[in-house]
């Protein structure tokens, strides 16, 4: 019986896994088998670990870098303030992984494309946002950029290349490689930056956006923000391996861990890790150790499941005080500079609040556009079925009732 081949383009099964070594009896490797260091450069008191090779930055990037992230620790702040006030109905700080994000963020081109989970506002910060902006979105008026149609915290950007956030976690994450895919077959020099949390890697569009980002080659780099909970699940709780990076060495995805509250260490993997992603065309994984000094929402109590004694630790090595000790030191900022920018930010962002809380709410009409180029009949049903519950309700709908007299 003859004996029948093989196509020629199919790979034998034993030919997809790495096989320079090999074995005669069952041996098993676990998560010892694999140890992943922790790249760390400044230390808390500012001065640099003994043999550190930082990327340079220069005293004008490292002074914008202090500035967004004292901004979005004040911003954060404030809006807390708010929502407890009754002014805003949910917010999600960035409290305590400022350098994770300001280090990463840094190290891009204006024309590379961020996708945010619901922390990154000092990204988007960074590249331009306003406080006008934060706060027109924030309170969903009739400025805000996304047309009042997302919860507070969902920014997004088409000037500033940054993806509007969704709720869902982890859709970002496959939509980033597809979007770096593209840029790829684009031949421009961009990448696509991905954010997310690790309590987001437990999703399973992260394992298949990193699969497909692995094997397509595309030129996307994913910055995991291990903070150590998602939402009141510590991270030993939610796997066994070795935190997110071990994940990305399974998929064959070059990866490396970070001190995230280090900026100095966050920078200089951001930057080594973008020069690959663009001049080698291939996905790179950045997980940075953090903590989330604040609840994980206005909704959430982390009393409950959460020390202080644990949180005055983390507060010790805050990543703002860090780089503030590290610019001190060499003599680009003094104490006086410190409070006039803090005072400075403390006005700006009251100020807009109070005028962004003014303004009136988008007209009704706007909900059911931009979806199809006409709304179809369901909509415009639905539509109509709305405005009659608020015509006979309208004590209810003061904002819609200020939306109808802005549009006048």
């Amino acid at each position: 019986m003859a004996v029948k081949k093989p196509p020629q383009n199919v790979v034998p099964p034993e030919r997809n896994a790495k096989q320079s070594l090999r074995m005669t009896t069952p041996v098993f490797l676990d998560g010892a088998s694999l140890t992943i260091p922790t790249l760390t450069q400044l230390q808390a008191d500012g001065e640099m670990v003994a043999g550190a090779a930082a990327a340079p930055m220069s005293t004008e990037l490292a002074k914008k870098i202090y500035a967004d992230m004292v901004y979005t620790r004040l911003l954060d702040e404030r809006m807390v303030g708010a929502q407890r006030q009754g002014r805003l109905s949910f917010y999600l700080t960035c409290t305590g992984e400022e350098a994770s994000v300001a280090g990463t963020i840094a190290a891009f081109k204006h024309d590379d494309m961020v996708m945010g989970q619901y922390r990154e506002q000092l990204a988007i910060r960074f590249r331009g946002f306003t406080t006008e902006q934060f706060m027109n979105q924030l309170f969903s008026n009739a400025e805000d950029l996304g047309k009042g149609r997302q919860m507070p915290v969902h920014y997004g950007s088409r000037d500033l290349h940054f993806m509007t956030i969704s709720s869902p976690l982890a859709t970002q994450i496959p939509q980033a490689a597809g979007y770096a895919y593209g840029q790829k077959l684009a031949g421009n020099s961009a990448c696509t930056l991905c954010y997310f949390g690790e309590g987001a890697a437990s999703e399973g569009d992260f394992h298949a956006g990193l699969n497909m980002a692995a094997v397509l080659k595309c030129p996307v780099v994913f910055v995991a923000r291990n903070n150590g909970y998602a939402i009141s699940t510590p991270a030993a709780e939610q796997y066994a391996g070795d935190g997110i990076a071990s994940r990305g060495v399974g998929y064959g995805i070059k990866t490396i861990r970070v001190d995230g509250n280090d900026i100095l260490a966050v920078y200089s993997a951001a930057v080594a890790a973008r020069k690959i992603a663009v001049e080698e065309q291939q996905p790179v994984l950045i997980e940075t150790m953090s903590y989330r000094l604040g609840a994980h929402s206005t909704s959430d109590d982390p009393s409950g499941y959460r020390s202080r004694d644990e949180e005055q630790q983390w507060r010790e090595k805050d990543p703002i005080s860090r780089m503030k000790n590290w610019l001190l030191k060499q003599g680009w900022w003094d104490e006086e500079r410190d409070v006039a920018l803090q005072a400075g930010f403390r006005k700006e962002i009251l100020e807009q609040l109070k005028l962004a809380e003014k303004r009136a709410k988008p007209v009704l009409q706007e909900l059911i556009n931009d979806v199809y180029q006409t709304p179809p009949a369901h909509l415009r049903e639905q539509l109509q079925a709305l405005e009659k519950h608020i015509a006979k309700y309208p004590d209810d709908y003061p904002a819609d009732k200020q939306s109808r007299e802005g549009a006048k």
